[in-house]
C-alpha cells in the first residue's frame, strides 16, 4: 500500500498494511528542528513518509493596522500569535442588517488554492492529500461571536439560522471547489466541546447544526471525496449524531477532556474511522520519551484492532511541543504501527 490507499482504507474502516501517520498542523518550530532543511511542512512529511498531507483555504489579509491585528476576506478581525493560527477578536455581523450587507469571500477566487494545487502536484495518488475546512459553525461564530451565536440559538434562532445558512453555502463552494481540484479527504474543523461537555444542548446541536453538518458530509461524498469530523472536547452526548451523519472519520478523541480511546472504539469504531488520540498538552511538551514511546503503543493497541484506525496527535503539534518528544512518537509509530 501507498500512502493514499493506507488512508482510504483506513477511513473505511478496513485494515492497511500498517497503521496510518499523519498530523494537520506542525507548527514550523517543531518541524525544523528535526529536519532543518524542510521549507514546509510537506517537505518534513515526505522526510519521515507520512502517508497524508495537507492545507486549507488560503484566506488573505485585507487590510493590516498598525496595532499587527488585520481584517481577512470574511471581514473577521484577527491578531497573530506565535502559533499558525491567528487568534479572531471581533466579526462584521451584530445583527441580520449587518448580515444582509456582509458577503464573505469569494468561493471561486484561486488564489484560496494555491498551497493545495501544489500539495496536489506533487502528492496526488501517492498520499491522501487532505484539505482543511469547516462546515458551518466556527465561521458563523468569528463573524458573530461565539458567546453571540450561542445565545441566539434561543434569543434570535432566526438571525443564527440565517447566518448559519449563508456561512454554509460559501464553504460547501469551497468544498466542491478543493475536491474537484483534487483533495481526497476534507476535514471539518468546528469544535462543538470543551473538557466539561458540548457548548450547546444536543437539542439544540441537533435544530442547529447537525442538520448543516449532515448536508457538508452529504455533499463531500456525493463529490467523490471522504470526510473527518474533527471536534476537540468531551463529545460524548453528541458523539452518536455526529456518527450518524456518515463521516468517515472523527479525530481527535481528545484524552484529556475524557475521551477514552478504547471506550470510543467500543462504542463506535465499527461504524467510524478514529483519528488521534497521543496528547499533545502535556505529553508531547513535558513528558519523556519512553512515556511517548508507551503512550503510542497503547494508543495503537486500544485504536487499531479490526482496523479504522489513523494515528495523529491530540490537536496538533504546536510551538510548545519538544521536537525530541514527536520525533519520539513518530518513531513508536512506525515500530508499533507495523506490528499491531
Amino acid at each position: 500500500m501507498n500512502g493514499l490507499t493506507r488512508i482510504t482504507t483506513a477511513l473505511r474502516c478496513g485494515i492497511p498494511d500498517r497503521v496510518p501517520l499523519l498530523e494537520f498542523i506542525i507548527d514550523p518550530t517543531v518541524y525544523r528542528a528535526i529536519v532543518p532543511e524542510a521549507a514546509c511542512q510537506a517537505d518534513f512529511e515526505e522526510h519521515f513518509d507520512f502517508d497524508a498531507v495537507g492545507t486549507g483555504a488560503k484566506f488573505r489579509s485585507v487590510r493590516e493596522n498598525s496595532d499587527g491585528t488585520y481584517f481577512d476576506e470574511w471581514g473577521v478581525l484577527y491578531r497573530r500569535t506565535s502559533e499558525v493560527i491567528s487568534h479572531p477578536l471581533r466579526g462584521p455581523v451584530e445583527c441580520m442588517r449587518d448580515l444582509e450587507k456582509w458577503k464573505g469571500p469569494d468561493p471561486d477566487a484561486d488564489h484560496l488554492y494555491v498551497a493545495l494545487d501544489s500539495l496536489v502536484s506533487r502528492f496526488k495518488g501517492q498520499r491522501a492529500v487532505f484539505f482543511h475546512h469547516r462546515a458551518a459553525f466556527m465561521w458563523s461564530a468569528y463573524l458573530h461571536g461565539i458567546d453571540n451565536l450561542l445565545a441566539d440559538f434561543l434569543a434570535e434562532p432566526e438571525l443564527a439560522h440565517a447566518l448559519l445558512d449563508k456561512v454554509l453555502d460559501i464553504n460547501l463552494r469551497i468544498i466542491r471547489n478543493a475536491i474537484r481540484r483534487g483533495a481526497d479527504v476534507i476535514v471539518l474543523g468546528d469544535d462543538y466541546a470543551d473538557n466539561s461537555g458540548p457548548m450547546m444542548s444536543p437539542c439544540v446541536f441537533q435544530e442547529f447544526l447537525l442538520p448543516r453538518l449532515r448536508k457538508t458530509v452529504e455533499t463531500i461524498h456525493r463529490e467523490g471525496a471522504l470526510v473527518v469530523k474533527h471536534t476537540d472536547g468531551n463529545i460524548w452526548k453528541i458523539l452518536d449524531d455526529i456518527v450518524e451523519t456518515g463521516a468517515d472519520g472523527l479525530n481527535p478523541i481528545e484524552p484529556s477532556a475524557g475521551m477514552e480511546l478504547s471506550e470510543v472504539k467500543a462504542h463506535c469504531g465499527d461504524r467510524i474511522c478514529l483519528l488521534g488520540n497521543i496528547d499533545c498538552g502535556h505529553l508531547l511538551s513535558k513528558g519523556t520519551h519512553e512515556q511517548v514511546r508507551e503512550a503510542v503503543q497503547k494508543c495503537i493497541e486500544a485504536g487499531a484492532v479490526g482496523g479504522g484506525f489513523i494515528l495523529t496527535s491530540s490537536n496538533s503539534i504546536h510551538s510548545s511541543v519538544r521536537p525530541e518528544n514527536y520525533l519520539a512518537m513518530i518513531q513508536a509509530a512506525k515500530e508499533f504501527g507495523s506490528c499491531y
